[in-house]
């Protein structure tokens, strides 16, 4: 029986989709609520009690040998079914690989070789730019001393911590009601998740007990729902590439740095939310250096955060891997490491004229470079363009001349207008 292109690729994507279910990296990792209390219990003095032991009693969800097994035998099936040479068949390759190497790296959690597969997986604070001089520490360094120096004083209005979840919750939906997600969200209340907000296919978690501000609402617009679930639902919409509905490691750099890139297109974001995810670099680099969680704790608690804000600040260094330092968690670098990387994307196909390509970022879980052969596929009808698009990337005319005139201010010579400017605010500050 004659079996179309389209046929194969739409098999092969759905098997993917399939294998790769039961596989929860955060909740893989994730550590009790006890153990917090435990912490402070002891005065914040010891090493939480969390080791390969403590992993162990907690479930992975699937069978490691059996579910690696079966994405073997997906390699050699695409690769068989597409060949080699296949634009799609190779991203599919490197998707299913990665999550072989997930496999490996949940299978040691609490030990240094998970932070060896997730450095394969998600990099290191010491990985350069676009093979360049400057790492993506030096990037973290720049931005400390920067975002240091800004107090909210003398940048506008004070955002109180003063709404609850609930008040969350609401104004959420009431929120995306209006907006191009209407009917196609939901927000609800959670008291199993770390951070502060998470989204998931359709829904967005808001941490249930916690104080947020109205600031933290418009964060959690524009990060959770216009990006990470918008982008979720185009890439369950394909109808061929089926695959673009879930995301390997890769392309967790390309989804967490758009994200970023939205707060600060909307004006949603503020100097303390952009440290906090800029801290987040030294951390993982402190705990790469060798930093035990104490270390990484007190790092945080002396850069003005709460006990409980560096308590799990520490916590996302370090769950999965070693609290006594050397192997920790690299994901968080993604979201500077991707918010260069887009804005450089973006920038670029302005001034190539291609703006065509750009909102392509939406259509799925996709890495930026992968947006080329994605509009390509698009052409050839393989990939479905995205529907659901924030207003900023649905009419781009704002996007473009902001990118050009970004494009003509990179030919400046800054140390020139920092040396001009620096003496007259020396003169008169």
């Amino acid at each position: 029986m004659w079996v179309s292109y389209k046929e194969k690729v739409s098999a092969l994507s759905e098997k993917v989709v399939e294998l790769q279910r039961p596989i929860r990296v955060l909740d893989a990792i994730k550590w009790n609520p006890e153990a917090e209390a435990e912490f402070f219990r002891r005065g914040a003095k010891e090493l939480p009690k969390i080791d390969q032991a403590y992993y162990q009693s907690v479930p992975l969800g699937f069978d490691p040998e059996r579910k690696e097994s079966d994405l073997r035998d997906l390699s050699y099936m695409i690769e068989k079914t597409l060949g080699p040479e296949d634009d799609i068949g190779r991203l599919l390759l490197e998707s299913v690989e990665q999550y072989r190497d997930v496999v490996r790296m949940l299978s040691a959690r609490g030990t240094p070789d998970f932070y060896k597969y997730s450095q394969k997986l998600y990099g290191s604070p010491k990985d350069s730019f676009f093979e360049g001089q400057i790492s993506i520490m030096d990037q973290g360094k720049a931005l400390y001393a920067i975002l240091s120096s800004l107090e909210n004083k003398f940048l506008g209005k004070e955002y109180p911590k003063n709404l609850t979840s609930e008040d969350v919750v609401t104004q959420l939906r009431e929120r995306f009601d209006k907006s191009f997600l209407k009917d196609k969200i939901k927000v609800c209340l959670s008291d199993g998740i770390v951070s502060d907000a998470a989204a998931g296919s359709d829904v967005i978690k808001i941490k249930q007990g916690s104080k947020f501000s109205r600031k933290d609402i418009d964060i959690f617009e524009v990060h959770e729902g216009y990006v990470h679930v918008a982008t979720t639902l185009n890439g369950k919409s394909q109808r061929v590439a089926k695959f673009l509905a879930k995301g390997p490691p890769r392309t967790a750099v390309t989804q967490e740095g758009l994200a970023i890139l939205m707060e600060i297109l909307t004006f949603s974001t503020y100097p303390l939310r952009a440290r906090a995810i800029n801290d987040r670099i030294i951390g993982i680099d402190k705990a790469e250096e060798g930093a035990d969680f104490l270390e990484v704790y007190e790092f945080y608690r002396t850069e003005g955060y709460s006990e409980s804000e560096s308590y799990r600040n520490a916590v996302r260094v370090f769950r999965g891997g070693v609290v006594s330092g050397g192997a920790p968690f690299t994901k968080d670098i993604s979201y500077c490491r991707g918010f260069i990387e887009n804005y450089n994307f973006i920038r670029t196909a302005i001034r190539r004229g291609h703006p065509e390509i750009v909102p392509f970022l939406f259509a799925g879980k996709v890495h930026v470079d992968d947006i080329p052969m994605l509009y390509q596929k698009s052409i050839e009808g393989i990939v479905d363009a995205p529907t659901l698009l924030p207003s900023q990337f649905e009419d781009m005319n704002g996007l473009a001349v902001w990118m050009s005139f970004s494009n003509f201010l990179n030919t400046v010579d800054m140390n020139a207008v920092s040396k001009y400017y620096d003496q007259l605010f020396k003169t008169h500050l």
